[in-house]
């Protein structure tokens, strides 16, 4: 397997986009990453794009032509990946598999999702489509529903409060607040959040990430190769999936997410590091319970104890393992298909030193990227190198 790095990221801003199409977010995300990563359209040998139900939200299907046809980059192959919210996840593994493989030398990545051209109603029943259509969708059960039961059960298991999960919100807004590329730039005390309105008893709105608009790009390329085009090469030392059953009555366990568990081992043991010796973390936080549980099942902190941790500051900045520095899912926003990119753009800028100031984590050498597709049905991980 060849080595693989990551020489151009790029993305829209992340919010509700009345003046802006599919085809405006994928044209912008995409230059940009071109452009960042000192490439030529001519450079590129292939698109992978994630994209989780453009058809249900905009009528459009046929997603990998539509992004080479944007592109101009005719008659490249471009390929379509779905897997519900790890979409951008999944395509960004299969690019690097591509090049890992030989295939090829240089491709393009994407992630995109126009969520907000439809009521709420509508695009909760697109996203809840994720799930069990048979078993949880057709009984009634929407995702906040569905992570509300995980949030139940976690607090009767392990003692995990409102509000320690009220605090993942408090902390990834503080850090969107100086991310441009955030829906939401405004940060919210513990109160507001507190007293915000449950969506899904114990959810309450701010604990639920938002429908949002956007796309992300990445640009991949041989390690040997990357050195032609950028002196910030930042390597991909590791890329894992994991599945699990698609309905949650079926899951082996309801206060964690087997899938991460899985992709994680495999991933330190690819990497050949473990968790002490990861430096940032973005994980998938479409919830706050999320966001406890990935700390838990990820490694960080011991089962059962992810909200004492978020608590005693070890998200932080300073902290141990410092999560979400962009603000996350919960901040920046969550246009489905193409937060997986997102997240490992976040991770990228970090390595590189690109990250605002105010969220810079020092010397950040590894990161982990960390993508979910419904309830955990689908769990992909990258871990980040910097190679400079």
């Amino acid at each position: 397997m060849r080595s693989v790095s990551v020489i151009g990221v790029g993305q829209t801003k992340f919010d509700e986009h009345w003046e802006l199409s599919l085809r405006d977010l994928i044209a912008e995300a995409s230059i940009k990453a071109i452009q960042d990563a000192n490439v030529g359209s001519k450079d590129l040998e292939a698109i992978f794009g994630g994209c989780m139900a453009a058809g249900r939200f905009i009528g459009q299907e046929h997603i990998g032509a539509l992004m080479a046809d944007q592109l101009g980059v005719n008659p490249l192959p471009a390929i379509r990946c779905e897997a519900a919210c790890a979409s951008g996840g999944v395509a960004l593994r299969m690019a690097y598999l591509s090049i890992a493989s030989g295939a090829y030398d240089v491709v393009a990545v994407g992630g995109v999702e126009k969520m907000t051209d439809v009521s709420t109603e509508d695009a909760a029943i697109a996203l809840a489509g994720a799930g069990d259509q048979e078993w949880e969708l057709f009984n009634g059960a929407t995702f906040p529903s569905i992570y509300a039961l995980m949030a139940r059960r976690h607090m009767h298991d392990f003692g995990t409060t409102e509000e320690q999960m009220a605090l993942c919100a408090v902390k990834n807004h503080a850090n969107g607040a100086f991310n441009e590329y955030a829906q939401f730039r405004t940060p919210f005390t513990l109160e507001q959040v507190m007293n915000s309105g449950y969506v899904a008893e114990p959810l309450k709105l701010l604990d639920c990430s938002p429908i949002s608009d956007g796309a992300a790009s990445l640009i991949l390329c041989t390690s040997e190769k990357a050195k032609q085009f950028t002196d910030k090469q930042v390597e991909i030392v590791a890329s894992t999936q994991a599945s699990d059953t698609l309905s949650l009555h079926d899951r082996k366990t309801m206060t964690g997410m087997y899938g991460t568990e899985v992709a994680a081992k495999k991933a330190y043991e690819q990497a050949k590091i473990s968790p002490k010796d990861v430096n940032v973390l973005e994980c998938h936080d479409c919830f706050t319970i999320a966001q406890i549980m990935a700390l838990e099942d990820l490694g960080f902190c011991r089962k059962g104890e992810g909200g004492k941790f978020v608590e005693s500051g070890g998200i932080d900045k300073d902290g141990e393992i410092p999560t979400n520095m962009s603000g996350g899912l919960k901040a920046v926003g969550h246009p489905v298909g193409a937060s997986g990119v997102r997240e490992a753009i976040d991770v990228v800028r970090q390595l590189r030193g690109d990250a605002p100031k105010e969220t810079q984590v020092a010397d950040a050498e590894i990161g982990m990227s960390h993508n979910v597709g419904g309830s955990g049905a689908t769990v992909v991980l990258h871990v980040f190198k910097r190679r400079f």
